[in-house]
C-alpha cells in the first residue's frame, strides 16, 4: 500500500490495513498532514476492510476467555496500562473506519472528515503514550493477551452512521469520561504521577471526541427529522442491552454537549 494515496478514503484504508501500530501511527499523521494540507482533496470510494490488520501479539481472545486482570502493584499497572494501548489502537482503527465507511455517499460538509482524522491522530499518540509508559515499567505492548470484542462495535454499527456514532463515542468514550478520573486518583493516591499524566492527556481529547460524537448525531438527526436526545435513547437498547450504569461525570459529559437528560434514566 502506499503512502500517498490519492483520496482520503484510500489513506483511511491504507491505516486500516497496517499491522503494525507503529505503521498505523505513521500513516495516520502522514495522511492526516495531506488532508490538512488539501493534497487529499477527495473523500473518495474505497470500501474500509471487515477488520482491520492487527500484529501478531498481542493474542486475541473472546472477552469471556480473558484472564482476571490484576489489579494490584506494578503487574496492576502494566495490565491497566496494556489494556488502554489496545483500546487506543482499536481507537486509530474505528476513526479512519467512519472516515472511510460514511463519508462517500453521506454529502457530509469537509468539518465532518476534519474531526475524525483529528480523533485518529489523538488516538496515535494516546498509544504512543500508553506504550512509552509500558515501556518506563519494562513491559511492551504484545506482553499481555487482550480481548478481541472492541472491533464489534464497528461491525455491529456498520450499516448505519447514527448507529455508529451513537455506540463509539456517545456511549465507549463517553464512559471512558466517567471512569478516567476515579483511576487518576487511584493511581495519585499509589504515587504513580507519570501515569495520570498520560491519562489526563487522554482524558482531555476524549471530551472533544465525545463532542464531535454529539455534534454529528445532531446534524444527522437535523437532516433526517429525528429528535437527537429521544434517537439516542431509542437505540440504546438496541446497541448497548445492558444499559448505561452510573456514576455519570456529567460536567464532562455536559462539556461535551451532552445534558443529562440523554443517558440519566438509560
Amino acid at each position: 500500500m502506499t503512502d500517498t494515496p490519492r483520496t482520503l478514503a484510500a489513506a483511511a484504508c491504507a491505516v486500516l490495513q497496517a499491522a503494525e501500530p507503529a505503521d498505523k501511527i505513521r500513516l495516520t499523521r502522514i495522511h492526516a498532514e495531506a488532508w490538512t494540507a488539501g493534497t487529499l482533496p477527495d473523500i473518495g470510494t474505497t470500501p474500509p476492510p471487515e477488520r482491520p490488520a492487527r500484529p501478531a501479539r498481542p493474542e486475541l481472545m473472546l472477552p469471556k476467555d480473558m484472564p482476571k486482570r490484576s489489579k494490584g502493584g506494578v503487574r496492576g499497572r502494566i495490565a491497566l496500562l496494556h489494556a488502554l494501548a489496545h483500546i487506543e489502537l482499536n481507537a486509530i482503527d474505528l476513526a479512519w473506519d467512519i472516515v472511510a465507511r460514511f463519508g462517500p455517499q453521506s454529502g457530509l460538509p469537509r468539518e465532518f472528515f476534519d474531526d475524525w482524522v483529528q480523533v485518529a491522530v489523538d488516538e496515535a499518540l494516546h498509544f504512543e503514550l500508553l506504550e512509552r509508559r509500558l515501556a518506563d515499567l519494562g513491559a511492551a505492548y504484545g506482553d499481555l493477551p487482550a480481548h478481541d470484542g472492541l472491533w464489534r462495535a464497528a461491525t455491529m454499527t456498520a450499516g448505519d452512521l447514527l448507529d455508529r456514532l451513537a455506540l463509539v463515542p456517545m456511549t465507549h468514550e463517553a464512559r471512558g469520561l466517567d471512569t478516567t478520573p476515579p483511576t487518576m486518583e487511584r493511581l495519585t493516591a499509589n504515587g504513580d504521577p507519570e501515569t495520570v499524566a498520560v491519562l489526563e492527556v487522554i482524558y482531555r481529547d476524549e471530551i472533544t471526541h465525545v463532542a464531535a460524537g454529539v455534534r454529528w448525531f445532531r446534524h444527522v438527526c437535523a437532516a433526517r427529522g429525528l429528535d437527537p436526545a429521544a434517537e439516542y435513547r431509542d437505540r440504546l437498547p438496541r446497541l448497548h442491552p445492558g444499559g448505561l450504569k452510573g456514576p455519570f461525570n456529567a460536567p464532562a459529559r455536559a462539556e461535551a454537549g451532552m445534558p443529562d437528560g440523554w443517558y440519566g434514566d438509560a
